[in-house]
């Protein structure tokens, strides 16, 4: 019986991959199944994930939206009640899968639970600047639009009741959504997301090596919000969350 399920997205991650599932398989509890999700390698993954005794699909449309998706979908179809998320560079620590299975078990069965990340691998300056301004930035800037706290994707779990509700309808074709950002925006109104603050992610610090690196996934959060707010604009979307329980219409 597959209870939790770790999806894990990857392109030419290999290394950090790696140490990745080295770390999963160390969990207190471990996880029931493992699932990378292969978005056209071309190292050695294929590799990495066979001697690790995970699960590879592949995933051919390009970006991170399309590639999550298509791992979330194969959890739910094994039979997973919480989809769990990492990224390659993600570091588990041993407590982390035990922690979120309590968190959504006391929770209900629409809800998510996510928790902060801490960068590793560039200077104390750098991190620190990287968990208090752009992860800080993410959580209360996007939380004040959307009304809640959104999830973070290199950390964050949630049960297979919510993935059946928004995961039709998340974009599967554009490179260019951030799929923690879109799932936060899908969250709907009966939905709860939980932030563990004890909850830390150990992740790289890679996206602020160079201003285009850090510049390309800002500008993927704008394209992602630009695509939310043709779909659902945010006033509506807060309207709807400032609505009576059982109240239908505008």
């Amino acid at each position: 019986m597959t209870r939790i399920a770790v999806v894990i997205p990857c392109r030419n991650d290999a290394a950090m991959l790696q140490s990745c599932l080295a770390l999963l398989a160390l969990q207190d509890r471990p996880a029931d199944r493992i699932i990378v999700v292969d978005n056209a390698s071309t190292d050695n993954t294929a590799e990495i994930c066979a001697a690790a005794g995970v699960q590879r699909i592949l995933s051919a449309p390009p970006g991170i939206a399309p590639t999550s998706a298509r791992g979330f979908d194969a959890a739910a179809q094994a039979g997973a009640a919480i989809l769990a998320r990492l990224d390659a560079d993600s570091r588990p620590p041993a407590g982390w899968l035990a922690r979120l299975e309590t968190t959504l078990e006391e929770a209900g069965p629409l809800s998510l639970v996510t928790g902060p990340g801490d960068f590793y691998g560039a200077n104390k300056l750098v991190c620190g600047l990287g968990r208090t301004l752009y992860l800080g930035g993410y959580f209360h800037a996007v939380g004040f639009l959307l009304g809640h706290v959104p999830v973070f994707g290199s950390n964050f779990a949630m049960t297979a009741d919510v993935w059946a509700r928004i995961g039709p309808g998340v974009p599967r074709g554009s490179p260019l959504v951030h799929d923690d950002l879109d799932i936060s925006y899908r969250v709907r109104p009966d939905m709860q997301v939980l932030f563990d603050a004890g909850m830390r992610m150990p992740v790289s610090a890679r996206p602020f090596r160079s201003w285009g690196a850090l510049g390309l996934r800002l500008s993927m959060a704008w394209a992602t919000l630009r695509w939310e707010f043709r779909a659902e604009p945010p006033l509506r979307r807060r309207r709807e969350r400032r609505r009576p329980p059982g109240r239908q219409g505008p």
